[in-house]
Order: C-alpha cells, then structure tokens, then sequence
C-alpha cells in the first residue's frame, strides 16, 4: 500500500467513521476504500468547524475529528478555522496535501507545519515513507493527551507515493490520566471548608473528562455553588439548585454576585485565560486552580493552589477526601445557600420579564429565547451560539441540562461557526435536535452548508435573527452605518433555505415560535431535511451584565 492507504488504515484502526474534506487530497479516495465516509463541505473552515463539532461532544469517548483538504490554498484558507479550534481547545487532526519535498521550501510554496505551529499542539511533515507509522503515532498521541488542540501532518506528495511496508510499527497511543498530589488534595480541602462564599468554576475539561457527575456531587457534598465558562456550559444542570449559570460577557445575575463576593474560588477544567468574551476573575480570592495543562498555571491570576490533573479524577479524590472530613452527607442539610441562590435568580428573572414576555414586532430577541426554552426537549437537544449579539443574548438565559446539550464557545469569535458546528454535533449523535441560533450576518459566512448537511443526511434547525443589521454596530460605526447602511443587509434567508434542498419557515408572530420549533424537529427526523427558522427581529441593546 503506499502512504494514503496507511493512513486510511490507521485512521480506520483508530476508530474515525468519517472525513470532514474539501475539496481534493488523495487521501479522500484512501479512506472511502476502507469505508471511512468522506463529507465534503462547501469551503474548508465548514469541514474544520464539522469536525470541532463531532470532537467536543465525542472526545469524551475517545473519538475525534479530523479534515483533509488539498495544500497550498487549502491549507491556507484553513487557518482561520483551526485558529479557532486552537483558540477553544478543541481536538481535531489535519491531514494537509503538501507540495513535495523537493519544492515546500521554495518561495512562495506554503509550508502547513511552518505556518501553522503558533496554532496547533503538534506539527510533522511525511518527508519519507517509512516514517508514516512513527509519525501518525506521535500526531494521535497529542491529539489524545494534555491540553485539548489540533495537530497538523502534511503529506509530502513525493513521500505519500512509496510503499508502505512497516505498518505494523504503529502502534496504537494510550490516553494517560494525571492527577494531583494527596497534599495538594488536602491543602484544598481545608481552604475550601474553611471558605466562607466559595464558588466552583467550571470549565470545558469537565466536560472532556466525563466529570459533570462528581461535580455536581462535590457541589452538594459542599454547598458550594456552581459558575461555568462558556464553553463550560452543561457542565452542570443549569436547573439544579447551586447552578449559578455560565459566564460570557453576559450572565445571569447570580454569577456576577457570587463572583465578586466570593473569598475562595476553585477553578477546574478551566485555562482561566483571560478573553474579551468572558469575565475576569476580580482580585482579593484565594485562587485554587485545577487543570491538566501546567502552563495554565500562574498564567493569567496569581495562584495559591495548583493542581495539576484531569478534571474528573481530580473531582473524585477531592469528594473522597471531604467525605473523610465532614462524612458522607457533608452540609447536605444546609439550604442557606440553596435559598440565597433561588433568590437571586428570581430577582433576575423578574428584571427581565418584560422582554421574555414581549409581544413587540418585530420580535424582541429575549421573547424567541423564551420560547426555545419553553418548546424544545433540553435533554435531547444540542444547542449553540453563533457570534455576536446572538451569543450574548441567548447564553444567560438558555436552558442547559444535560452535558453537552450545549455548546459553548467564544475565545476567537468566528461568525457563521454555528452551522458546520452543529453538522458535526448530528453526525457525532444522530438522536439529537441540532439547533444553532445565528445572525443573518453570521448566514453569509456559513449558509451553503446547509446543502451539505441536507446532502449528507445530518439535518439541523438554524434559527436566525433577521433583523438587517449587524448588531450594536450603529455605536461603533455611526457614520458609517447611519450614512452608508454600511453593516445593513437584507435577504429571504427562508428562501435560500429552501433552494439549497431544505425547509425555510418565516416567523413575524412571537406566538409562531413554538409550534414552528415543533415542526422543524419534526422535519429533521422524519424528511432528514434542514430547518430554517427565519425570525424577524427587532435589535436590542440591553444585555445580562450586572458589573460596576
């Protein structure tokens, strides 16, 4: 076999059922002879977001994403889509075409791995043939351990055309499981039940690491309420009694006054990096950092604890170790906390009542937020965000239950990412209602894949937000957008919807909202076709922030 099949093989050895691609790489034809499905997208970052999609809801299990497409400009239009995946610490494998060994060094040739390390975890390059089995080990070994990422292989043309006869050197990589030391265990323990306001933040590598369960016990055990990244979300049911909620640039009101009152904080599963799109960690805590990655350490916020493991068993041996302190039940009985959040929340969604309840036309964007909450089956949805006024509007107030019924993201904020996100979320689940709520500036950068999630049978409902403009930048842009109409666009996105072989639904009543949901589920599972909901909606400018 010459190099494309040996990677097919390894590929299909490890487990990948599918290939996000676009538009040519020879490594297309090796797979679909081994019986690995090729998914072609409309443009590569739609392949790369797909495959994101899959590897945030599988990677738990041990499954990842992984895109091909051809060198050259394949690769460089790739790079905003792996930015992205670098940025949110998504897992993903990509497996570039190269121009040769003879020429990638050759102006203005464009090398993947040269360009793309301030990006990716790993990067290698196939210059020989034999070294295919050493090298796909090394790639999926990072792909598998330590901080979340993608990593790069290019296929040198030249390399790829030889004969494969060391196969067996492969090698399948372990996952290795770290945890922290009894000591640290212990010093943690003592701060958090001396604390008197603690707050968990919990982050995406509890989700990675199966721990939404141990979190949600180490919370009762402790009467210690809950905040959760953005991507984070779903770590813990937003409807349980210590979910504080999750925390972009907008959240509930909860965790804007647990997070500044709070004298301790223990973060897990979280870099704590520092983002535009999310909320810094006021100074005066006493800081307990628990994550898999060293360098996160002292990163960003100076830190008094580190502890440096995978989230879940980090989880389990602080439950263990508290059981020993203060016995099994722990301050189960204790429902002041409980009581105190209840409390805020109600006061939250009181402020709020009037836009969740709006019957403003066009649409108030908290009214069709209400609505989704009220008429979807959270347990077996998964929803996103897209960019935008869309995120900040629907991510205080959507429902998170189950893991990975939500996916968060937001580090670097790449509009139209919700499409293809949710194209991989349907291939990774098919039983799942796949919903992104989305801008129609945000349509413009994704909207064709709406035919490759048609043409490939992993149909979605998009929900988008037309209210011809781009949201909140008439104050940036005042001249601009009052003189010009510079960011306003119109369209019958309905209509598109419908051409590229789906179904377009117009909404102008707030009361069509739930019924439209209804059908579009309905539409999904029983015709296999996309669903958009094209919501006519008015801008709004008030957001969730309660900051000083």
């Amino acid at each position: 076999m010459n190099g494309y099949d040996a990677i097919a093989n390894i590929l299909k050895q490890e487990g990948f059922e599918w290939l996000a691609c676009f538009p040519s790489n020879p490594l297309i034809e090796a797979v679909a002879k081994v019986g690995i499905r090729p998914v072609v997208f409309r443009q590569e970052r739609g392949g790369i977001m797909a495959a994101d999609g899959f590897s945030r809801l599988m990677a738990e299990k041990g499954k990842y994403g992984v895109f091909a497409c051809q060198g050259g400009p394949g690769a460089e239009n790739a790079f905003g889509g792996f930015a992205q995946a670098w940025a949110d610490g998504v897992p993903i494998i990509f497996l570039p075409d190269g121009p040769g060994t003879d020429v990638t060094d050759t102006v203005p040739n464009f090398s993947a791995p040269a360009n793309y390390r301030g990006i990716m975890k790993w990067t290698g390059s196939i210059n020989k043939v034999e070294r295919i089995p050493g090298l796909m080990r090394q790639a999926i070994s990072a792909l598998k351990n330590g901080r979340p990422g993608p990593v790069l292989l290019e296929m040198q043309r030249d390399a790829m055309g030889g004969e494969v006869t060391n196969l067996d050197n492969f090698g399948s990589p372990q996952k290795y499981i770290t945890a922290p030391s009894k000591a640290e265990l212990r010093a943690t323990v003592k701060v958090l039940l001396g604390a008197k306001r603690p707050v968990i933040w919990a982050g995406q590598g509890v989700l990675y690491a199966g721990g939404s369960a141990k979190l949600t016990e180490l919370a009762e055990l402790t009467q210690i309420p809950v905040i959760t990244t953005m991507p984070g979300k779903s770590a813990i049911d937003e409807r349980h009694p210590l979910s504080l909620g999750a925390a972009n640039r907008t959240a509930p009101k909860a965790v804007w006054e647990w997070l500044k009152a709070s004298d301790v904080l223990l973060a897990i599963g979280a870099s704590l990096s520092k983002t535009n799109y999310g909320i810094n960690i006021p100074s005066g805590k006493t800081l307990i950092h628990s994550t898999n990655n060293s360098a996160d350490i002292d990163k960003e916020y100076p830190t008094d604890i580190g502890l440096v493991g995978d989230a879940q068993k980090t989880l389990c041996m602080l439950v263990d170790e508290i059981k020993t302190e203060i016995g099994e039940e722990g301050r189960k009985s204790d429902s002041s906390i409980r009581e105190a959040v209840a409390q805020v929340k109600k006061e939250w969604l009181d402020d709020w009542a009037s836009l969740l309840n709006s019957d403003m036309r066009p649409i108030n964007p908290y009214r069709l937020v209400n609505e989704i909450n009220k008429a979807i089956d959270h347990e077996t949805t998964v929803f996103t965000h897209d960019a935008g006024h869309p995120r900040d509007q629907v991510m205080p107030f959507y429902t998170a239950t189950v893991p990975h019924s939500y996916i968060g993201w937001g580090k670097s904020t790449h509009l139209g990412y919700g499409i293809p996100l949710m194209i991989g979320a349907k291939i990774a689940d098919p039983s799942k209602f796949c919903v992104n709520f989305m801008g129609d500036a945000a349509f413009g950068m994704s909207g064709l894949d709406l035919e490759t999630s048609n043409r490939n049978g992993a149909p979605i409902t998009t929900i988008l937000l037309n209210n011809g403009t781009m949201g909140g930048y008439n104050r940036a842009l005042p001249t601009a957008m009052g003189e010009f109409g510079a960011g306003n666009m119109t369209g019958d996105y309905a209509g598109v919807a419908e051409a590229l072989g789906g179904v377009g639904i117009k909404i102008e009543d707030p009361n069509e909202i739930g019924p439209a949901l209804t059908r579009a589920r309905q539409i999904n599972f029983d015709e296999g076709k996309s669903v958009l909901l094209d919501v006519k909606t008015q801008q709004e400018l008030k957001f969730s922030t309660y900051a000083d």
